[in-house]
Formats: structure tokens, C-alpha cells, sequence
């Protein structure tokens, strides 16, 4: 890998996890029942807008990927662990086991026990990764490769893996050199590139819902994320961000008013849409999330 194609792999990345962060932060004040009727109206609530656990952990996909390249599991695993900021609603078994690998505990035989041996379904490895399919924009085969290894340290189930391998490959498709594809090309990219499971059942009726108008009739079909499952949250997800590729400010309201786990679901919607380079947050919205920590990669 050269320098300059490392640069314009970090370039992308970052620009995801800029829309990630928005959408999570944005998305995450509307769990305040004050802002409901903002939402409604599609009114901005004042900020700061602070964001979750989602944001912190795509931090740390960047930074590993900046360092070494791919995903290190050991490295990621350590960077979730030492980052790990118990007041940014971290789910339980997760905040455990992180608290665990800070203590010195091997993530490989934690994760493996979690949900009596069956491993997490949680979203939470979809909602972290789309700046890693930005950085494999090139390659989306090799996005949703990275994407699977990506989750292990957290979420070994099935459908956790395949539901961050979906995000991954659609925000690489996103993020390609030919520009974002048609909204049908999109979902048909992500199909073909995830295995059989339940989160590839509910992309392929997302795609047969394309032609639908309502995202809460779609919602109710397909989910979103109220169960905090994959296959419950990434179908929905990807099908909001296909309906609304290049537009951001579109993308987020869509995806929104439909309720469930909103930051979540925002915010795989505005990294996956963020990937692409007419897919950008508003400026005042920027301005009014809350800057990523200090620790994370940057530009410079």
C-alpha cells in the first residue's frame, strides 16, 4: 500500500466516521422525550449533541486500521477495552466484557460465552464499521472479509457478523471510485457479497421494498433495531440509506422517524451515506455533535 493510496483510504474513513458520529450524536437525543415533537417536525434540538458508544468504537476501528492496516483483533480488542467509557450506553454484556479485557481476561474465550455460548446478536459490531468498508471502498469483498474479523472480539454470533459485513460492504459501494450506485444495484452488491443468515433474508425483502414510500411501514416489516438484534436493525438501515444516497439531512430523517434504536440505526445510516463524496452532514450539524476524542485519527 502507498502512502497516497493510505491517505485517500484515511480520507474516506474519516468522512464516514464523521457522518457516523452525527448520526449517532443526533440520533441519540431523541431518546429525550422533550425532543419528540422535534422530531416530528424535523427540528434540530440545541446542542451539544453527545454521542454514544457507537461513535467510541468506530474511533477505535479507524485508529487500528490507521496502525496496522487491517484489523488487528488483539489491537481492537484492547483499544475497545481501554476506551471503554462506561457513560456512553455500552448494552451489559458488552460493558462486562470489555471491563474483563481491561482486567487482563482473553476477549476470544469472553465473547465465545457470551449468551450462554451462543455469542452476541447484538448490532452493536454493525453500528461501528461502516468507515471500514470507506477505507476498503477498492475492494467491498475484501471490506466484508475484514468487517467479519472485525466483530469477533465482541459479537460472535451469526448474525452479528454478517449484519457488520453487510454495513461494510454497502458503505465500500458507496465509497467506490464509480460513485454511489442506484439503490437497487447497492442492496443487490451487499446480497451477493453476505452468506445465508436472517440479516441476508431481511436485505433481500428490503430490496423487493425499495418502491415503498413509508419507512414506518417498512420498518414494521423489516425492523429497526428496537430488539437491539441485527437482523432486527441492519435490513431497515441499509434500505433507508439506499433510498437516499447523497443526501444526508434525507437520509437521517428518514431513518429517524421511525423510532427504535435511532442512534444506531443513524448511525450506520450516516456512515454508510457519508462514505460517499456527496453525502456529507450539514455544516450546522457538525458543528453542533460533539468533536471525536482526542484520541482518534485525524486528518492531519
Amino acid at each position: 500500500m502507498t502512502a497516497d493510496s493510505s491517505s485517500r483510504r484515511l480520507e474516506r474513513a474519516l468522512a464516514s466516521l464523521r457522518g457516523l458520529s452525527v448520526g449517532d450524536a443526533l440520533g441519540s437525543q431523541f431518546f429525550v422525550p422533550a425532543n419528540y415533537p422535534l422530531l416530528k417536525r424535523r427540528e434540530l434540538p440545541s446542542g451539544p449533541w453527545q454521542w454514544t458508544d457507537d461513535t467510541e468504537m468506530a474511533c477505535s476501528i479507524v485508529s487500528v486500521l490507521l496502525r496496522h492496516r487491517r484489523i488487528d483483533q488483539d489491537a481492537l480488542a484492547r483499544s475497545f477495552a481501554e476506551h471503554h467509557d462506561f457513560d456512553r450506553g455500552y448494552g451489559p454484556a458488552v460493558g462486562r466484557l470489555l471491563r474483563l479485557v481491561r482486567e487482563g481476561g482473553d476477549w476470544r474465550e469472553l465473547a465465545a460465552a457470551l449468551f450462554e455460548g451462543q455469542g452476541s446478536w447484538g448490532n452493536g459490531a454493525a453500528m461501528r464499521i461502516a468507515p471500514l468498508g470507506a477505507w476498503y471502498a477498492d475492494d467491498p469483498e475484501q471490506a466484508t472479509h475484514q468487517a467479519e474479523i472485525s466483530a469477533y472480539p465482541t459479537h460472535q454470533h451469526r448474525e452479528a457478523v454478517v449484519g457488520a459485513m453487510a454495513v461494510a460492504a454497502a458503505a465500500a459501494f458507496v465509497a467506490g471510485p464509480a460513485g454511489p450506485p442506484s439503490a437497487e444495484a447497492l442492496l443487490d452488491g451487499v446480497i451477493a457479497l453476505v452468506p445465508k443468515s436472517a440479516v441476508g433474508a431481511g436485505l433481500r425483502r428490503a430490496r423487493d421494498m425499495l418502491d415503498y414510500g413509508d419507512a414506518v411501514t417498512v420498518a414494521a416489516v423489516l425492523g429497526c433495531g428496537r430488539r437491539t438484534t441485527a437482523h432486527d436493525t441492519v435490513p431497515f438501515a441499509l434500505w433507508s440509506a439506499a433510498r437516499t444516497l447523497g443526501d444526508y439531512e434525507q437520509a437521517f430523517w428518514t431513518t429517524a422517524q421511525v423510532g427504535g434504536d435511532v442512534d444506531t440505526t443513524c448511525a450506520i445510516v450516516g456512515g454508510v451515506i457519508a462514505s460517499g463524496k456527496a453525502g456529507a452532514p450539514p455544516a450546522e450539524w457538525l458543528e453542533r455533535a460533539e468533536p471525536l476524542p482526542d484520541w482518534a485519527p485525524s486528518a492531519a
